[in-house]
């Protein structure tokens, strides 16, 4: 005899099938394209935010571009380690809610998991609003649809999501190797420029430089830091979702988090040594990259397949969140803080429900904010930044506790990580809370008591379920099945074989009201029924209103209170067309009076599907 185990919590959709399945998993660079477009796509906006901050002490402030690129690639680096150690630890993805469960305790993964969810939202909301704009700074007369046009890329990104993680990969890897190489290229044709080869793009436009301003205090410093450090947003995305890499999965993601951090980590200190030796400076209603791009390659077609390529990976980078909060939300549901709908799994290896549940919230976002960038940059970042800090001193502790050899140094390592991202995270809250942050700061503890609720919730309904004790062993009850039915047919016969199949005893019941029609009606069917002689008895309920669920519940209740040891079953039968749209046609009366007997009885309810070929 077999048993059939499954762990509270858990689904037979969380098991993988045999021999299927890999081939929808990601490889090292499927990997890489499918989760690390957020990152990518950061060098757009991360040595920019990196100017802008330190052009309020003038020239002299932008010599210290290349300084603070170089701590954020250090942290840069520090984040890659860790997450690789990450990976090996916890295989089955949900990085720093992964390693602050096991370490840290229950609320305080709940605040990474939380802080997790609220960046992978925002990711989605500012990826696809940042490449709209960049479509309509290009083509001003789409500025006032941009609202639209930003529902339209989400809404294809769904699309290719819910096809596959696989399938989303192998439509991004085109336009990622077309970025990184384009941003390469500039770095290394800027390295052998003396000079810029144009400034066309910024040329008319006013400098936010500040005038005779050289100071440069720590404090600027750390501003500067925090705000370069959005380049660093997606760097978790892998660590999250291992499970959706090939086997040897935690090989895999390993070698595509140490690719995302190379590629990273060059691409951000060659631009800020490019804007060194080119002297640039943040104009209004140009970007820095614009600007680059212009002075490494002139102001030709190569400087447009730079913006072109940044335009579209920015509005694709949301696919970093598609990869990662899925999976996410599955380990959650898992532990009984989310809804267990979102740990089942499509065809396609696709947690469909967490996708569709980031379409939805990210669509809401768009049309709040109206579109506009902007209005989401103050809220971003800061999210990921908890979860990089979490992150960091939960592996501490993992290292005290596992005193492997050289636990000192990988622990030195990732609490001088966390000392950083936990700077970042107080001075980007600070530096923005009046612009929006606070919400973050509202949302993360509502985020966290709705986790809570959940939980409890579930821990109700597994106390009242017995879930992990042996129950009664089971024992048979005399069973009677009642069947409404309005007429005779086909449906009639077949749902009252079924009754008879299932139960020791058969009644139909049928609805009447006073109406004349009503009762003529009833009265073709009484003879129509005494004419069949189905052997099985039919019952009249009267109702003084045209109402159908709830004189069949009043039956239902009154046979059940006079027979204690009936087992009470209501079978519905229900015709099933054959066509999609012909289920509009139906009644709906099945769906009545399943609602009533669910809602006024304790009655087993079977619905027949009764399939019309």
């Amino acid at each position: 005899m077999s048993v059939l185990t499954i762990e509270p919590g858990a689904t037979p959709a969380d098991e993988d099938p045999p021999d299927t399945g890999e081939r929808h998993r990601l490889t090292a660079v499927t990997g890489l394209a499918a989760l690390s477009l957020d990152a990518m796509a950061s060098v757009a906006y991360g040595p920019e935010a990196i100017v802008l901050v330190l052009a309020a002490a003038g020239a002299h402030g932008l010599g210290f571009t290349l300084p603070v690129t170089l701590a954020i690639a250090t942290l840069l680096a520090v984040l890659v380690a860790s997450y690789r150690q990450v990976i090996a630890a916890f295989p089955d993805g949900g990085g720093s809610y992964a390693v602050a469960k096991r370490h840290l305790g229950a609320r305080t993964s709940l605040v990474a998991a939380a802080s997790l969810v609220l960046d992978y939202v925002l990711n989605v909301a500012v990826a696809v609003t940042a490449g709209v704009a960049a479509l309509t700074s290009a083509f001003p007369g789409l500025y006032d649809d941009r609202l639209w046009l930003c529902l339209g890329v989400l809404v294809l990104i769904t699309a290719v999501n819910l096809r596959g993680i696989v399938e989303s990969a192998r439509a991004f890897i085109v336009p990622t190797v077309v970025f990184v190489g384009s941003i390469l290229v500039l770095i290394a044709v800027g390295l052998f420029r003396s000079g810029p080869v144009s400034t066309a793009s910024a040329d008319g436009h006013a400098s936010v430089l500040a005038d005779n301003a050289t100071t440069v205090g720590a404090l600027l410093l750390l501003k500067a830091f925090a705000s370069g450090c959005a380049a660093l947003t997606g760097v978790e995305a892998i660590a999250n979702a291992v499970p959706s890499f090939r086997r040897p999965r935690v090989k895999r993601a390993q070698r595509a988090e140490v690719a995302l951090g190379a590629v990273l980590g060059v691409m951000l200190i060659g631009l800020s040594v490019l804007i060194g030796r080119f002297h640039l400076q943040p104009v209004q209603g140009v970007t820095v990259l614009a600007q680059l791009a212009d002075a490494s390659l002139g102001h030709n077609w190569a400087f447009y397949v730079i913006q072109f390529t940044t335009m579209i990976l920015l509005a694709l980078s949301a696919n970093t969140s598609f990869g990662g909060l899925p999976v996410l939300l599955k380990l959650l549901a898992r532990d009984n803080y989310l809804p267990h709908v979102f740990a089942l799994k499509a065809d396609r290896q696709v947690h469909r429900h967490g996708v569709l549940a980031l379409a939805a919230v990210s669509a809401a976002l768009l049309v709040f904010s109206g579109g506009d960038t902007n209005t989401l940059v103050p809220l971003f970042a800061i999210g990921v930044f908890v979860g990089f800090t979490i992150a960091q001193v939960g592996m501490v502790r993992h290292w005290r506790l596992e005193r492997s050899p050289g636990w000192h140094g990988k622990a030195l390592l990732n609490g001088f990580g966390a000392g950083l991202t936990g700077v970042a995270t107080l001075v980007v809250t600070l530096e923005k809370f009046q612009e929006g942050a606070w919400l973050v700061v509202i949302a993360l503890p509502l985020l966290v008591a709705a986790f809570v609720a959940v939980h409890r919730a579930y821990g109700r309904i597994g106390e009242r379920l017995g879930l992990g004790r042996v129950p009664e062993p089971p024992h048979r009850q005399r069973s009677l099945v009642i069947v409404p039915v309005s007429s005779l047919s086909r449906l009639t016969s077949e749902a009252l074989t079924a009754a008879a199949s299932l139960g020791d005893e058969v009644r139909a019941v049928t609805v009447c009201c006073p109406d004349p029609e009503d009762r003529a009606a009833l009265h073709v069917l009484e003879r129509a029924w005494a004419e069949w002689d189905p052997g099985v008895e039919l019952v009249r309920l009267s109702c003084e209103h045209r109402s159908l669920g709830r004189p069949i519940a009043a039956y239902v209740r009154e046979v059940a209170a006079a027979e204690t040891a009936t087992r009470v079953t209501v079978l519905i039968p229900e015709a099933e067309p054959e066509r999609l749209w012909q289920r509009l046609l139906q009644n709906q009366r099945g769906a009545v009076v399943a609602h009533a007997v669910r809602r006024e009885t304790d009655a087993v309810i079977c619905r027949l599907r009764f399939r019309l070929q």
